[in-house]
This record gives C-alpha cells, sequence and structure tokens, in this order.
C-alpha cells in the first residue's frame, strides 16, 4: 500500500506540470488563431497597395498602356484618379490601422471572441471617411476655388496622332493634404500605442523588434507626405517627378516590409517555434528548461504569448 500511495504521488507530481505547460501551450496556440485573420487581412492590403502603386509608377503606366491602346484619354484619367484614391483613400490607411491595431491587441491579456470582426469595424471606421474626401477632392474638385495644382491627378502627354497621346498621373496637393492630417494623427496614436506596449515588456528582445517598427513609422509618413508635397512642383513628365514618385514607393514599402516582418512573419516563426518545444518536451521531460528559456519569452506582439519568465 505504502508502494502504491508513492508511485501515485510521483506520477501525479508528474502529471501536473506536464498539463500545466499544456494548457499554456493550447492557449498560446489559440491566441495566434485568433489573430491570424488579421495578419492576412494585413497583408491583403499591404499586397494591394504595392500592386496599385507599382502600376501608378510612369514607367510602369509607359509600358502597360501599350499593351491597352484602346483607352480613351477619359478612360486612363479615370485610372489615375481612382488609383490614388484606393491607395491613399483605402489600402494604405488600411494597412496602416490594422498594423496599430495588432500593436494595441499585443498588450491585452483577454482574448476576443470576434477579433477579426473588431479589425475589420475599426479599419472601415477610420478608412472610410478618409476613402470619401480623397474621392470628393479628387473626383468633384472645386475648381473655381482652387488653382490646377490643388486637384490635378494627371496631364495629357500630347503625342504625334490620336493613338500617341497618353496621361500622366500627378498627385494633387489637396489629397496630400487629407493624407498628411490623417498621417499626423496616426503617428500621434501609434507612439502613444508604442510607449504603452514598451512599458509593458519585459523582453529586450521585443523592445528592440518594437523600437524598430515605431522608427520606420515615424521615418515613412512624414517623409511620404514630404516626397508628394514637393512632387506638385514638377511635371509629371520631368525626370525629378519620377524619382519623387519612385522614392515615395520605396518609402511606404519599407514601412510595410517592417510591419509585416515584425507582426506577421516573426509571431509566426516564434509560435511554430514554442510548438515544436513543446512537441519535444513531451516526448523528453528533461527538457522543461527549454521550454521555459527565451523562445517562449514571446512577450506577444501580435497577442501570442505573455513571458511567464
Amino acid at each position: 500500500m505504502v508502494l502504491a500511495s508513492m508511485f501515485t504521488n510521483c506520477s501525479t507530481n508528474s502529471t501536473i506540470p506536464a498539463w500545466f505547460f499544456l494548457s499554456v501551450g493550447i492557449l498560446a496556440k489559440r491566441n495566434f488563431n485568433s489573430l491570424c485573420s488579421v495578419r492576412i487581412l494585413l497583408v491583403c492590403f499591404i499586397s494591394l497597395w504595392a500592386l496599385t502603386e507599382f502600376l501608378r509608377l510612369p514607367f510602369t503606366r509607359h509600358h502597360l498602356f501599350s499593351f491597352f491602346p484602346s483607352l480613351s484619354i477619359s478612360q486612363q484619367s479615370d485610372l489615375c484618379k481612382l488609383h490614388l484614391v484606393l491607395s491613399l483613400g483605402l489600402f494604405e490607411p488600411g494597412f496602416l490601422v490594422t498594423l496599430l491595431f495588432l500593436l494595441s491587441f499585443s498588450i491585452k491579456r483577454k482574448d476576443s471572441n470576434d477579433t477579426f470582426g473588431s479589425a475589420v469595424g475599426i479599419v472601415f471606421a477610420l478608412c472610410l471617411p478618409l476613402l470619401f474626401l480623397q474621392a470628393y477632392f479628387i473626383f468633384y474638385p472645386g475648381k473655381t476655388i482652387f488653382p490646377e495644382v490643388f486637384y490635378s491627378s494627371y496631364i495629357v502627354l500630347e503625342g504625334t496622332g490620336a493613338a500617341h497621346t497618353t496621361i500622366l498621373c500627378s498627385y494633387p496637393f489637396l489629397s496630400t493634404i487629407v493624407f498628411g492630417v490623417f498621417a499626423t494623427v496616426y503617428i500621434l496614436y501609434f507612439l502613444l500605442a508604442s510607449c504603452k506596449v514598451v512599458s509593458l515588456v519585459i523582453n529586450k528582445g521585443l523592445r528592440i523588434r518594437i523600437y524598430a517598427l515605431l522608427f520606420s513609422v515615424l521615418v515613412a509618413l512624414p517623409t511620404q507626405v514630404a516626397l508628394l508635397t514637393f512632387s506638385t512642383f514638377w511635371n509629371p513628365v520631368d525626370p525629378v517627378f519620377n524619382v519623387f514618385a519612385l522614392a515615395t514607393f520605396l518609402t511606404v514599402l519599407m514601412c510595410a516590409a517592417v510591419g509585416e516582418g515584425i507582426l506577421v512573419i516573426r509571431p509566426i516563426a516564434d509560435a511554430l517555434a514554442v510548438g515544436r518545444e513543446f512537441r519535444w518536451w513531451g516526448s523528453n521531460h528533461e527538457r522543461l528548461p527549454v521550454v521555459l528559456g527565451d523562445k517562449w519569452r514571446l512577450a506577444g506582439v501580435g497577442g501570442e504569448s505573455y513571458s511567464y519568465s
């Protein structure tokens, strides 16, 4: 009886830690899955923005329209306006707001049953007013109130014949002003959210990630607004305008790549690493300190888990 009691106690004591850490792993995985759809939303916004901006670059449009010579001048100008409205009114603000949502959600310990619905609701609630303003100023400009540089979104490049006449897209100053106001408010909120996350994080590596993300946003958005403003002083046929357009695209692309790497790729890699450690520990209990080491201290940028050390 004594041996049986000792065996039961030993088996119980060895089972409790196993079930405890297994439960923690399941909880972290459930929290990771709850944000998977939000990460997909972020990737979709970045991809759509990148495609729209790439097609809007002058040298891209020149080669693209050569495959569609039947497009009229009116249709080409409408494409310029549509690209501008979608890029600065929906796709870029959409991925920026989703970026802020993932960062803010990372400090919440309580899992939400409808994380994706909350993210979509917040994104469209903040982006739709901006989208409507961009559409209004671009498609229905007050030509009698503002100079042409404020509302002109394209110029007509005359060729040797009607078939060679093309449209070059430009950035109207009113559209830049609207986006600049959004960027200013966004930077303030992003700075506050980043400071709040840093104050709660105890992992040094994670702090470096947050600082890198904050630095990319603080550099990219003001630089983009400045380049868009300077581009209004040049004609789209000038090489300087093409340099500004390409620099604007690369600047925001850098910010998007950093955000996707920190809030999408790195959390997935960390979650998979934790999963491998849990599975390996299940067959080898002696390696428990590895599970509680650096790979487990995710502290959850993107909301995976918190540091238990």
